[in-house]
């Protein structure tokens, strides 16, 4: 069967956008289905016009890429959350769709399902592993499976080493992830799929024997 997987985001200026990107044909390559979503922005027009990377950014996406609905989440068999550290924790736009999906959890459509975590920051030591941390919090409530990168492929040790997940340091103003980060990304994406697809079918054969 092919598992479905939800790549849900939110991006500033389009790194955690790229990466989001990355994991998506990462996932696909593993036989995927896969939706890739942006969180709907929150932050005030004028905070955005003030910084031009973030006005183009999000006037390249608002048009291409669709703003992710709980539907997708109940669709979806794996996720893959990707945030830009704030602070040490993730960006208040994704939580607060997060923080939309009780129903969901309550009713239990969240749980036992895989989900992993990719990240980007100014700095190398700017939060990245306390925002995977962070979201992870929310994934044991969940009862979701986390499925981190550990040190599983020499491509992890390429991009920097964080078993975490991909993990990305833009410098200020922001760079685009280089093609190695891209690539353990990609690694994280298929990864994603295979754990998806193997849990899917388990929870197939539970319901069709319950049935």
């Amino acid at each position: 069967m092919s598992a479905h997987v939800l790549v849900v985001y939110y991006s500033a200026t389009g790194s955690v956008h790229r990466l989001a990107k990355a994991v998506t044909e990462g996932a696909e390559s593993a036989g995927a289905e896969v939706r890739l979503r942006r969180v709907a922005e929150l932050a005030p027009a004028e905070a955005i016009d003030a910084n031009p990377d973030w006005a183009a950014h999000r006037q390249e996406t608002e048009s291409t890429v669709e703003v992710v609905e709980l539907a997708d989440l109940e669709w979806a068999d794996g996720y893959a959350f990707g945030t830009p550290t704030r602070y040490g924790a993730p960006a208040a736009q994704l939580k607060q769709f997060i923080d939309t999906a009780g129903g969901l959890w309550q009713a239990g459509k969240l749980s036992d399902k895989p989900v992993t975590t990719f990240v980007s920051s100014a700095e190398q030591h700017g939060g990245q592993e306390s925002t995977i941390l962070s979201l992870n919090n929310v994934f044991y409530h969940w009862g979701a499976v986390i499925v981190p990168l550990g040190y599983t492929d020499d491509i992890v040790y390429a991009a920097g080493g964080n078993p975490y997940g991909t993990s990305w340091p833009a410098g200020f103003p922001s760079n685009a992830p280089d093609e190695v980060t891209l690539d353990c990304a990609r690694f994280q994406g298929a990864r994603l799929a295979r754990f998806a697809t193997l849990l899917a079918a388990d929870r197939a054969q539970a319901s069709a024997v319950q049935g």
